[in-house]
């Protein structure tokens, strides 16, 4: 089980960290909602809840809520930046399907 930031994601969330004076990481979930069922939750972490399950990649503390891991277990999380828009990028091996408009994902 993984979940992995590349570096520019990486570099992002602690330059954001830094920037906002606290926080130990990225909390990454996922809750119903959508066209197709599933959506991802991205918070910045404060603090670890006790069921959470921890990964660290490229100097980032990822914290994932165990109910949630099924859905998003290796997964690679990327922020790119497109003309104007910027945004993380979720690369999810679990997705069968995804709505239209990229908001929601079944597995």
């Amino acid at each position: 089980m993984a979940i992995t930031l590349t570096e520019r994601a990486a570099n992002h969330v602690q330059g954001f960290l830094a920037k906002r004076g606290k926080g130990m990481g990225l909390r990454l979930g996922v809750k119903t909602t959508g066209c197709s069922g599933l959506a991802y939750k991205l918070e910045y972490a404060d603090a670890p809840n006790p069921e959470d399950v921890l990964f660290e990649t490229n100097g980032v503390k990822v914290l994932v809520d165990p109910k949630s891991l099924p859905y998003i277990d290796g997964t690679e999380l990327d922020f790119a930046r497109e003309g104007l828009n910027e945004g993380f990028k979720f690369k999810n091996p679990n997705v069968k399907d995804e709505c239209g408009c990229g908001e929601s994902f079944n597995v």
